[in-house]
């Protein structure tokens, strides 16, 4: 009697959306985690599978490995980067949000967080804090004793902790006040903008040096609300909803044409930042559902 077509499956076919999930986590880009997947697939195709005990802890293994290896790379390449670096947002389905940390894991705000970590900082805190995995894993993975990795976890949850938005938000409650930005964009409504607007909204802009963004975070709702009208009065925009890593989030396009994407943090019901991609080099994965797992 042959098996099921899942226990005839590879492992690494089984896990894939929990290693792009890990790869692009700790790298905050979709590009470079699909790199990072086919490297390891590489190098699990040379791997004698029968004597793996756990496939997906052997899995994860190697794509932490091969992660940290990118991050050191494009750590540096980030230090070049033209203006502000975000994260390559992705479209995910509602049903992401549905599992709380996931979702706040991959949101703009966490990654934009993470950025600041050390490669091996934020390796080990999205090994330990989003996957669970144990120490004596982490640590073979980072080629660290555990007593180490600990330390680390420890140190980098603290300094996690101290960035991350303070009050966690239903979906639902994004979505209505992302709709009252959308609105008011849609209708030049300067007053309805400034109303859902934090007193100290932050705008953060990517352009990559690629097209126009600011270069510096725009501080202020009365400044953010300026530079928006400014960008309506001199383009045919349209702003709609979409979900972005995991929340209610805003599209633009421009002349019928996908210009920009953007995540929100939401508190006290306004908007505190705008987290803006317009290089169109990281809008790539906004036409399919990103599938995510832990």
């Amino acid at each position: 009697m042959s098996g099921s077509p899942v226990m005839n499956e590879d492992p690494f076919v089984i896990h894939r959306n929990l290693l792009f999930t890990v790869a692009y986590e700790m790298l905050g880009s979709a590009a470079d985690a699909e790199d990072v997947l086919q490297e390891s697939w590489l190098r699990w195709a040379g791997v004698d599978h029968e004597q793996v005990r756990d496939p997906r802890a052997y899995l994860v293994r190697i794509v932490t490995r091969q992660a940290l290896n990118q991050l050191r790379t494009v750590s540096r390449r980030r230090e070049e980067y033209v203006g502000e670096w975000l994260p390559e947002p992705l479209l995910t389905s509602p049903d992401v949000a549905d599992d709380v940390e996931l979702a706040e894991s991959v949101s703009m705000a966490m990654l934009t967080v993470l950025e600041t970590l050390g490669p091996t900082e934020r390796v080990v805190f999205v090994l330990r804090e989003v996957f669970d995995v144990p120490y004596d894993e982490i640590a073979e993975a980072v080629d660290k004793s555990p007593a180490a990795v600990r330390q680390i976890a420890h140190r980098a949850k603290d300094h996690v902790a101290a960035r991350r938005p303070r009050t966690r938000v239903e979906p639902a409650e994004q979505a209505q006040v992302v709709e009252r930005f959308l609105l008011a964009v849609n209708t030049g409504d300067v007053q309805g903008l400034m109303d859902v607007l934090a007193p100290d909204a932050v705008l953060i802009a990517d352009g990559g040096g690629i097209v126009q963004a600011a270069r510096r975070p725009i501080t202020g709702a009365e400044r953010v609300a300026t530079l928006i009208m400014q960008g309506i009065a001199t383009v045919h925009l349209a702003a709609s909803s979409m979900w972005v890593n995991g929340a209610p989030g805003i599209r633009i396009d421009v002349d019928g044409e996908l210009a920009a994407a953007g995540g929100v943090v939401v508190e006290n019901g306004r908007i505190t930042r705008i987290y803006s991609i317009v290089n169109p080099n990281k809008l790539g994965w906004l036409d399919a559902e990103a599938a995510l797992a832990r």
